[in-house]
């Protein structure tokens, strides 16, 4: 592998780019709601506008088919997430689970202790995310 400045690879960041049609509604719900930091925004001819979201750190997690079945069986209890699916680190799942169903997010599973020791739960949020937030309890 071909280490990049950081020293940790080449890759520098990832960005997951999601098409909004209710953009001012997506917006504010992982700006405001989940508390993700807006770190750019951009507007051009059109109406063309895009909000660049701070997100902490970047993983990316690729599992194989019998992995994503039992992780849907541990946190929900049957088949839910398709190709693609968000997970965010919270410091406090149970209260950012509140906030999101509060704020319209379909609860798919309540705040759910795994396994592997953290606090995880579902939704399908804006945009068509299906998402997980969880919280490591061993922290």
């Amino acid at each position: 592998m071909t280490q990049g400045e950081s020293g940790t690879g080449r890759v520098r960041q990832l960005r997951l780019v999601v098409e909004a049609e209710d953009f001012e509604a997506a917006l504010a719900f992982y700006r405001d709601v989940l508390g993700m930091p807006e770190q750019e925004a951009y507007e051009a001819d059109g109406g063309a506008r895009v909000v660049i979201l701070d997100a902490g750190r970047a993983t990316l997690e690729l599992a194989n088919p019998a992995q994503t079945r039992m992780i849907d069986d541990v946190e929900v209890g049957r088949k839910v997430a398709g190709h693609l699916r968000v997970a965010f680190e919270v410091s406090d799942a149970a209260e950012v689970a509140s906030d999101l169903a509060d704020a319209g997010a379909t609860v798919v599973a309540p705040p759910t202790e795994t396994p592997w020791r953290s606090l995880n739960a579902r939704f399908d949020g804006p945009a068509g995310l299906h998402l997980t937030v969880f919280q490591e309890l061993d922290d």
